[in-house]
């Protein structure tokens, strides 16, 4: 046998065996970073695995997902977005706006596609909704614009309560600035405003136990990506302390919350997704423009409105999307 013929016989055996392994082409990885905890955002992480599945890419499969949860201590999420970074994930998805901050702090190059409640352009994630310029883009259902709406409905569905309660999330960026426009909604309503700090879980019963108190004859709830996260526990308490209670997506009207009035949260997450597939086959985030969530629905409860002796009136009753019976 001439030496180059066996030279390419040893060289063909080699790769069958055992020993010799052939090097795999590693997964793209995508970065999920999110202010909450992996069981209060399990609906919405669903979706958003959902939305990575349209674009062709399964977890597990052909891309893999690196989770990081502040379990609500935003102060970690900075720690947490550096450490995404240096691991060189592809993409980085980011739940509302402190952990989208944070990321965008952490990297210039890699991109991120948020989720938030707040106007990008305002909050400057992005220069233009169009054209983001830069290396982000991602969803927003605008919440915090609906949030004088969502008094008007209280309004409607409880006249006689001259006193309102907001609960708010004071250490959430940004959040101050919604301040002003509450208060202007709540006086065209002839409505005395109070607002309620709650920063995590501890505050919940210590609130609720003092509306009596402070003679506070409804509630909303402000967007926040905290207080989405426990939509279930929150929709139990304004129950247990009867007081209605308006939030700003469907998930809360369905834990026995009595109404809500914004965006779909999990379709939000759908398309946070999309978009994240459709970066990792290559697309640009300054080429994606900022998708809104723009169907806002109206969901009411009736069951929980019975409970608490209210007859819903029926223009109310029928400018609702859904009724809960």
């Amino acid at each position: 046998m001439r030496r180059r013929e066996f030279i390419s016989l040893v060289g063909g055996a080699a790769a069958g065996w055992p020993g010799v392994a052939r090097a795999q082409p590693a997964l793209p990885v995508v970065g999920f970073l999110s202010p909450t905890s992996a069981q209060a955002y399990a609906r919405q992480s669903a979706a958003f695995r959902e939305g990575l599945q349209q674009a062709g890419y399964r977890e597990g499969q052909n891309m893999a997902i690196e989770y990081r949860w502040a379990d609500n201590q935003n102060d970690r999420l900075p720690a947490f977005a550096v450490d995404l970074v240096r691991r060189q994930v592809t993409v980085i998805a980011s739940t509302g706006l402190p952990a989208t901050l944070a990321a965008k702090l952490a990297t210039p190059t890699i991109s991120i596609v948020f989720q938030t409640g707040f106007d990008p352009v305002e909050t400057g994630l992005v220069t233009g909704l169009n054209r983001p310029d830069g290396n982000l883009t991602g969803v927003t259902t605008f919440a915090l614009e609906l949030e004088p709406k969502r008094l008007e409905l209280l309004r409607e569905l409880v006249p006689g309560a001259s006193a309102v309660g907001v609960l708010f999330n004071p250490d959430t960026r940004g959040s101050e600035n919604r301040l002003s426009e509450l208060y202007a909604a709540a006086r065209t309503l002839g409505l005395q405003l109070h607002i309620l700090h709650a920063s995590n879980e501890r505050d919940f019963d210590t609130i609720f136990a003092s509306l009596g108190q402070l003679k506070i004859g409804a509630l909303a709830i402000g967007a926040d990506a905290f207080f989405n996260s426990r939509s279930e526990q929150l929709a139990a308490l304004a129950l247990r302390y009867a007081v209605p209670t308006i939030y700003q997506f469907r998930e809360f009207v369905a834990a026995g919350g009595l109404v809500s009035y914004g965006g779909s949260l999990t379709d939000a997450h759908r398309l946070v997704g999309v978009y994240t597939g459709r970066i990792l086959k290559g697309e640009k985030p300054a080429d994606l423009p900022v998708q809104q969530v723009t169907k806002v629905e109206l969901i009411i409860n009736l069951r929980t409105a019975k409970t608490f002796g209210i007859a819903v009136p029926p223009t109310l009753l029928a400018r609702a999307d859904e009724v809960i019976e």
